[in-house]
């Protein structure tokens, strides 16, 4: 009986704190996945695979979601535009973008800076 009685009082909170575990786990695996979910719906064929990191207590920590970065192309500024405004759109998409997303979103913008200049300055030559 005293064993029963020992056994069961230190296993109820190792279960709780199982059990407080395991909706650490699904909660933040949750907010991490729709995070990227956002990334990875709005990059369409640019954005990669979803990946999500764990601590070493398996707990989900951080996520990932691979995008293709335009390239400034001067025979189609507009491609790269065009390109610029999804990965733009994939970086912020998130209802809070991370220090890293406004990077991305940043570099994308830089990009399409450039492809608006070369447009305007071919769009100029056509003219004179």
């Amino acid at each position: 009986m005293f064993i029963g009685s020992y056994s069961s009082a230190f296993s109820t909170p190792i279960r709780e704190m199982q059990k407080q575990k395991d909706e650490l786990i699904q909660r933040n695996y949750n907010h991490i996945y729709a995070h990227e979910l956002a990334h990875k719906t709005a990059g369409g064929s640019f954005a990669g695979s979803i990946t999500i990191e764990k601590n070493s207590d398996g707990i989900p920590v951080s996520g990932h979601v691979p995008i293709k970065m335009p390239v400034l192309n001067p025979q189609n500024p507009q491609h790269t535009i065009d390109h610029a405004n999804i990965v733009i759109k994939a970086a912020l998409a998130p209802g809070d973008p991370s220090e890293q997303d406004y990077k991305v979103a940043a570099q994308a913008s830089s990009i399409k800076a450039q492809a608006e200049n070369l447009q305007k300055g071919k769009k100029l030559n056509f003219m004179a």
